[in-house]
């Protein structure tokens, strides 16, 4: 039995009907079946895909799926690397890079605007789908925008990939799956010097809060 399995439930639109009569609006009720998402937690989400014929996609960013992901899953990223050039990303991107890319290993990155239409080139509407990522809210953001989309048939892993206990899928990279988020100086020397986040917290609490006057203060850096 699943915990949080939620089933498809009958919508209801009134709408203005294409045909009108003198002084009158008539309207008609539309009837549809909306999918809803089931939250399933590592063991049931183990026979979703063993007994089910649920498909896993991994949605996480590059950097997290190569260092482990599960075996014969696909990878329609939600997010992915940033690199535009607009002075405000340039910023972002130094600020986030001398942050939390250096301390926790993470990728500066944007919206994929293509994730949608990506998943739809591969798989129907009514294909079962498994959306996983690191720590859970990224494959919920992601089961949300399929669901409009027309998808009928999505489940995620409640707390994420962070959750999975090393031998529970076969998995690929050179790391477990439930580490492949860790990454930076926290792996390294797990203790981080309060002295110096706290100065590169205010940094970016600076550059986010008062973006004209950080980017004054760019401005007069003078150019190698």
């Amino acid at each position: 039995m699943l915990s949080n399995l939620r089933t498809s439930w009958l919508s209801i639109r009134t709408v203005p009907h294409r045909r009108t009569y003198p002084g009158k609006q008539v309207l008609q009720r539309k009837f549809g079946i909306r999918a809803e998402i089931n939250f399933v937690n590592v063991e049931e989400a183990k026979k979703l895909t063993a007994d089910d014929g649920y498909v896993i996609v991994d949605v996480r960013d590059k950097s997290q799926f190569d260092r482990a992901h599960i075996k014969s899953c696909y990878h329609v990223p939600l997010f992915i690397q940033n690199e535009d050039n607009d002075l405000g990303t340039i910023i972002k991107r130094t600020v986030h890079n001398n942050f939390s890319g250096l301390f926790f290993g993470l990728p500066f990155t944007k919206p994929n605007p293509e994730f949608v239409q990506s998943v739809k080139a591969q798989f129907s509407p009514q294909t079962k789908l498994l959306l996983v990522c690191q720590e859970g809210l990224r494959s919920a953001a992601a089961a949300d925008k399929l669901e409009k989309a027309g998808f009928e048939n999505i489940a995620c892993i409640t707390s994420g990939l962070q959750s999975v206990k090393p031998g529970t899928f076969e998995s690929v990279g050179s790391g477990e799956l439930q580490d492949a988020g860790k990454a930076g100086l926290v792996q390294i020397q797990g203790k981080i010097s309060a002295v110096l986040g706290t100065v590169l917290i205010c940094a970016y609490l600076f550059i986010t809060l008062f973006p004209d006057q950080a980017e004054k203060l760019l401005q007069m850096v003078p150019s190698s």
